[in-house]
This record gives C-alpha cells, structure tokens and sequence, in this order.
C-alpha cells in the first residue's frame, strides 16, 4: 500500500511539473520566461544588469554572462513569490530609490512588478535614471490580474497606451510592445481556473451541495481543462485585436548619445 501511495505521489508530482512547463496550460509563466530569456540574450556580455523586483531571481541564469545585480524590498512571505524565498538582494529598498549613481546600468530587468508599487510612474522614471543612455528596459506587467501578493498590490494592469505616454516622459525612446498572447490564451488560462477554484471541497459549501456538485465538476474537467485551452491554444493565432491578453512584453532604450 506505501508504495503504491509513493508512486501515486510521483506520477502526481510529474504530472504538475509537465503542466507547469506547458505552453498550453502555463502559457503565462511559459511565453514570459522564454520571451525574458530571448531579451537576455541580446544583452551584450560583461553589462551591468539590475533585475528590479527581482524576488527569487529566476532570471539569473538568464544573465550569467552579464555583471547581474537585484533589488527588492523583501517583504512579501516566502509563499507569496513564485519560486518560493528570496534570493540573494544587493539592494534592499524601494524601486523609486534605488542607492545607485545615476547611468550605473546598461539594461534593467522589470518583470511582473509595476502593479505591487504603490506609484509606478515613480518607478519608471526612477529606471530610467539608473540606466546609460542606450541602455535597455526589459519590462513586462499584467493587463489584468487577481489580487496577489497582498497587501502590496495596488493596480489591476497595465495597458499600451500608459507606456506609450510614460516611458517617453521619463527619457526612454526606441519602445517596443507586445502582448503575451491573445484574448482566447486568456479565456483558456480562466477556465482551467474556473476548474481549479471550484474543485470538490474548495469552495466549502454545504455537504448536500458539495455532492451534487462533485460528479457535475468531474464531468466538466475534460472540457473546461482540456477541450477549451487546446482550442483556445490553436484558435489564439486568429485573435487580432487581443483586448483580454495577460499582459505586456515592453522593451525601451533610454535615449541618449550612442
């Protein structure tokens, strides 16, 4: 019986890291860290790199081939962040004052940050000073989210036309945005959390209700968690307005001699 609960626990925990590495069912986290990752790449070896907001420091790695910095101001629990604990922060501090000379960076790194500051036009300019002229901005934000990380989350997200006005006005030029998807990654991203918020139990109603529902839920798995995001996977390429995405991918250089 023990070994058949281990080998249970391992198909299951295998079956979370296959969904996790998904680009159909973790397209969120997936297109990010590979987008982020690309942006990486492009940063020429040996740069000064300060990773704002950087909490775990998933990117790291990214930047091995670059003099990488962090900042945070470390006061979220261990649960609250992604990878779970803080990693190494060189500057523990606010992001609108960060103890830097001015132009100390070649290129920042910003990801999923901006909507946890309490003023973030503050923070925009506050990179755009720490940075070299020329030097780059990868930045990315939610056009929508949940409360997460609370207390310190003061914005639902971000849209085009607020870097399109920001950025310029806190010296960056050169700006590129893209969404992270379209509008059907999104819908197949909620109902799989549809499924996961109103799974047998979860939502503690009451016993006569929860076994009325339970079967009704087990019925609805195969459609809302696998049906709909494989469709809204293959149908996401045809969405071109993309007015629900998850968010925005911005790159900017920090205008200046070259």
């Amino acid at each position: 019986m023990f070994a058949v609960h281990r080998t249970g626990v391992r198909v299951l925990t295998r079956c979370r890291q296959v969904l996790r590495g998904s680009g159909v069912f973790s397209f969120n986290h997936v297109h990010r860290d590979r987008w982020v990752f690309a942006q990486a790449a492009r940063v020429p070896t040996g740069s000064r790199v300060l990773d704002v907001g950087a909490g775990s420091a998933p990117y790291r790695k990214a930047f091995a081939h670059c003099e990488y910095r962090t900042q945070d101001f470390t006061q979220l629990q261990p649960d609250q962040l992604r990878h779970g604990g803080y990693a190494a922060i060189d500057y523990v501090c606010d992001a609108d004052a960060i103890p830097v000379a001015d132009a100390s960076f070649d290129a920042v790194l910003c990801t999923e940050m901006l909507e946890h500051v309490p003023e973030p036009i503050r923070v925009i300019r506050e990179l755009g000073r720490i940075l070299k002229p020329q030097g780059l901005l990868i930045l990315t934000a939610p056009l929508g989210s949940g409360i997460h990380q609370e207390p310190f989350h003061f914005y639902g997200g971000y849209t085009p036309y607020w870097y399109q006005r920001f950025l310029p006005e806190a010296g960056f030029d050169w700006i590129q945005i893209e969404s992270n998807a379209g509008s059907l990654r999104f819908f197949g991203q909620e109902s799989i959390r549809f499924l996961r918020s109103t799974r047998p139990f979860a939502l503690r109603m009451p016993l006569p209700a929860e076994l009325i529902w339970a079967p009704l839920w087990l019925l609805a798995v195969p459609v809302l968690g696998v049906a709909i995001p494989v469709a809204c996977a293959i149908l996401d390429r045809f969405d071109r307005d993309k007015r629900f995405t998850v968010g925005y991918h911005v790159t900017a250089r920090r205008a200046g001699a070259t």
